[in-house]
């Protein structure tokens, strides 16, 4: 009895299962790698699989990258709009709570932050407009937390909102990237430390304050 192609695999794998494995092979080394340097050749051997094989079920690099990005982004997206949207706490501020849902959905998956903020997809290309896609549905919510934030200050400079955007942008990727290099520390170990950091940073600052 043939197997149908759609459902054939190899080695013995159901294609579905030797899909959800090159997508997580292929999300890491784009994750870790860059576009530019990931070869399909080379996620093809971390599966097992042959190379015209990968392409009969991804099609071209640029097509197995948008494979990857796509539910990566939707994920993201997802969480921080849900994190977003519950009512603050003296517990935990806006701020941690998009944190932990930030980890919570790279969890397991680390280096596909990276896949989203890849500096070297081509040009002008179905992939990096993809990415510029996300990107801008993800800046387009910090802004506006962070709009928010300065507004109980008393600060309503759009420029200090632009400022602080983008630097919470910077403190979420240096923070996934010190992640990875921690494999050990769950999403919740990594929320608690940020609570600290923050903590630690307002004392910081008052104490320069009082010197003032």
């Amino acid at each position: 009895m043939t197997t149908p192609s759609s459902k054939a695999g190899t080695k013995g794998v159901p294609r579905a299962a030797r899909e959800r494995q090159v997508l997580a092979a292929a999300t890491e080394e784009f994750g870790r790698r860059g576009y530019e340097a990931t070869t399909v050749a080379a996620v093809a051997t971390r599966v097992g699989v042959t190379k015209p094989l990968l392409h009969h079920y991804f099609g071209s690099k640029q097509d197995l990258y948008l494979a990857c990005l796509n539910p990566v982004g939707d994920r993201l997206l997802r969480a921080i709009r849900t994190a977003m949207t519950e009512p603050a706490s003296a517990a935990q501020p806006t701020a941690l709570r998009v944190l932990h849902a930030l980890f919570t959905a790279l969890d397991g998956q680390r280096e596909a932050w990276f896949v989203l903020y890849d500096a070297t997809l081509p040009p002008d290309s179905d992939a990096a407009r993809r990415a510029a896609y996300y990107r801008r549905a993800i800046d387009d919510l910090a802004a506006s937390g962070t709009a928010d934030l300065l507004r109980t200050t008393g600060s309503g400079d759009p420029l200090d909102a632009d400022a602080l955007a983008y630097a919470w942008r910077g403190l979420c990727t240096a923070l996934v990237r010190w992640w990875v290099n921690h494999p050990d520390q769950s999403p919740e170990a990594m929320t608690q430390r940020c609570a600290r950091l923050f903590a630690a940073g307002r004392t910081i600052l008052a104490v320069d304050d009082e010197i003032a």
